[in-house]
């Protein structure tokens, strides 16, 4: 045994590690845990084995703020699961989620501390995120942004689909394959954006230019695409030589803000606006207003939270009022979205749909249409989570273990939290109108109308 646990016998911890866990998940339960030397606590019937890999495990799990270490330690090897991992997800979101009082809680960091500590981390792989500055000052939003796409265009191409949409893919039918669910996600995008051929079209936060290169070749219309990722420029770029498209669809590695002189048919943005934050959010569509034309049409699909009401009710007596037990429950021994911060999207910030829309139209953009994929992304998620498990020692050979680990983590629990309604994903269809017009047939029939072969 490590000789950091030698002050305490092998039965000891063993001892407090079972009582932690019963304390923590009371008998029966639905998982079976294997200890590190061996030891197997069964169930009658486990969905998944947690595996604890040395004494300590459980406090670098359980030591406030939860939910970051938790993640922790997972993506560094000290806890593992083996079956299924949106289960062992579901029931450590529903531990952190459900109420406890003071009472409870020091009841478990008695517990927590009866087992050994170590502050003794590998030092290879991917560390968390280190970024200075003043938040979502253009320094900074480029620093996060590479912190989280630069990881690798061959990582990406591992899981993701040919277009590359790192996005959320579109199943009318559900019986759709990954690839062409995302080029259907292409097609319902130029089709809500009404894409005529010569159309300026503007493509915030483009990713690897899927998008421009499609509403190029579908729609003849003229792109424009900008990225804070130098690799996915570098990459971008390349596809657009190699499909000649070049004098079409132009990628430049640029912040959305610093555009100035251009006059755009329809704006589009996939997934960026996460990235802005709540107090950018004014400054983001009076952009997006300043750039498009008169009577054009912008389409804005991202992430969205639901209200506090909605994600945090369990916590509270009055649901949408927590108490201040409750805050400092979430704030500071669940520290919610701690994790993420960290590791996965720094200073990424999702407020609710309806708040962002309120923003918009502030700003004089009109919200004409609001659509919900929520279910499309959770079916998204599974499919990349699926297709990087099956690739896994080819993308931990492109990254290392910890970057493996991190992406199956993130996107599983994303999933799962998308599949119970914690977040969803919008597309926002708004316009500028002109003199009371805008660029838009009088219903949405064409937006439904047979895919072409093209699209196929």
């Amino acid at each position: 045994m490590d000789d950091r646990y030698t002050l305490s016998t092998p039965g000891a911890l063993n001892e407090h590690t079972t009582t932690l866990l019963d304390h923590l998940f009371p008998p029966p339960r639905s998982f079976a845990v294997r200890l590190w030397d061996g030891t197997t606590i069964a169930s009658p019937h486990p969905a998944f084995t947690l595996i604890l890999n040395h004494p300590g495990a459980l406090r670098r799990m359980f030591t406030p703020p939860i939910e970051l270490s938790l993640g922790e330690a997972f993506i560094y090897g000290d806890c593992a699961i083996d079956g299924d991992l949106y289960t062992a997800i579901a029931q450590f979101d529903q531990l952190l989620h459900q109420p406890t009082t003071p009472t409870n809680l020091a009841g478990m960091l008695r517990h927590l501390m009866a087992l050994p500590h170590s502050t003794s981390r590998p030092a290879a792989g991917r560390g968390a995120a280190d970024l200075a500055g003043t938040p979502h000052s253009r320094t900074r939003d480029r620093d996060a942004i590479q912190y989280h796409y630069d990881v690798g265009n061959d990582f990406y191409a591992l899981w993701l689909d040919p277009h590359m949409q790192y996005s959320c893919a579109y199943f009318p039918t559900g019986t759709e394959d990954l690839a062409l669910a995302q080029e259907r996600k292409l097609e319902h995008i130029c089709r809500k954006l009404r894409l005529q051929p010569g159309d300026q079209l503007l493509d915030i936060g483009c990713g690897w230019g899927g998008l421009a290169r499609y509403a190029a070749t579908h729609y003849d219309a003229h792109v424009l695409g900008v990225t804070l990722s130098r690799r996915q420029a570098e990459y971008a770029n390349q596809r657009i030589d190699a499909a000649g498209l070049r004098g079409r669809v132009s990628i430049e590695l640029c912040d959305y803000r610093d555009l100035q002189a251009s006059s755009f048919d329809k704006i589009v943005s996939i997934g960026m606006f996460e990235h802005v934050g709540k107090q950018r959010l004014p400054e983001y569509f009076a952009t997006a207003y300043r750039l498009l034309k008169p009577g054009g049409i912008f389409l804005n699909h991202g992430i969205a939270q639901h209200t506090a009401r909605t994600a945090h009710s369990s916590l509270s007596s009055y649901p949408g009022h927590e108490s201040f037990w409750p805050q400092i429950v979430r704030r500071h021994i669940i520290g919610a979205g701690r994790f993420s911060q960290r590791y996965i999207f720094p200073d990424g910030e999702l407020v609710p749909i309806s708040y962002a829309n309120l923003i918009a139209e502030e700003f004089g953009l009109e919200v004409r249409d609001v659509e919900n994929l929520r279910e499309h992304y959770a079916r998204t998620l599974r499919h990349w989570v699926s297709r990087l498990e099956e690739r896994q020692q080819e993308a931990i050979r492109q990254t290392d273990e910890v970057t493996f680990r991190t992406w199956r983590l993130y996107m599983a629990a994303t999933a799962y939290y998308f599949s119970c309604s914690r977040v969803g994903v919008y597309q926002s269809l708004l316009a500028k109108p002109h003199a009371g017009v805008v660029d838009l047939p009088p219903s949405r029939a064409d937006l439904y109308r047979e895919y072409s072969s093209a699209a196929q």
